[in-house]
């Protein structure tokens, strides 16, 4: 039986400056090279993760981390479009705990000025993870974001509101799931 391994980019500048990144193309910071790479060791010397797949956001940070890992571990590396972050638009950035989008952020279904909605990603992101999981045999990795983490965690668990809001993974940090 496969399972759904997903993990963060590494840091960028905006992550460690406390900035909303979003579909705003921003590169790894040297540490976040070095969090990618450790990834790649930890599952090249794992014997208990075997991954057939990494998928990952066509964003320069996450594309760069998931190629730093799936080169540490020799498995074919693709991209898709429907996990890239979602757009925050006028957010983007801008201080991710200010007040405004702190508060912005509890309405799921409203669009963000110049940005996306959290129900039309996770429209997107479900039906990739509708897609992928056809093949249950096999395991991949997904390498995305924070907010496609959030989301990625909700289609496995009910959550309340306040859950998901809550939910999030550190940089290069690496959960597993799997499938139903």
């Amino acid at each position: 039986m496969g399972y759904l391994y997903i993990t963060r980019h590494g840091q960028t500048v905006w992550n460690a400056e406390g900035k909303v990144c979003g579909v705003t193309d921003i590169e790894l910071t040297g540490l976040g090279r070095e969090q990618a790479a450790e990834l790649g060791r930890e599952l090249s010397m794992s014997k208990d993760i075997n991954i057939d797949m990494v998928i990952a956001s066509p964003l320069k940070r996450a594309s760069d981390t998931a190629k730093i890992i799936s080169d540490a571990i020799s498995v074919p590396l693709r991209t898709d479009n429907r996990i890239i972050e979602q757009n925050f638009g006028k957010y983007e950035g801008r201080g991710r705990r200010s007040d405004e989008f702190i508060e912005a952020k509890r309405h799921f279904v409203d669009s963000y000025e110049g940005g996306e909605s959290m129900l039309r990603v996770a429209q997107r992101v479900y039906n990739f993870l509708d897609e992928i999981k056809k093949d249950k045999d096999k395991t991949y990795l997904i390498v995305a974001h924070n907010g496609i983490a959030r989301i990625v965690h909700s289609y496995f668990f009910d959550e309340t509101n306040k859950e998901f809001s809550k939910y999030g993974i550190k940089n290069c940090e690496l959960v597993r799931y799997q499938w139903k």
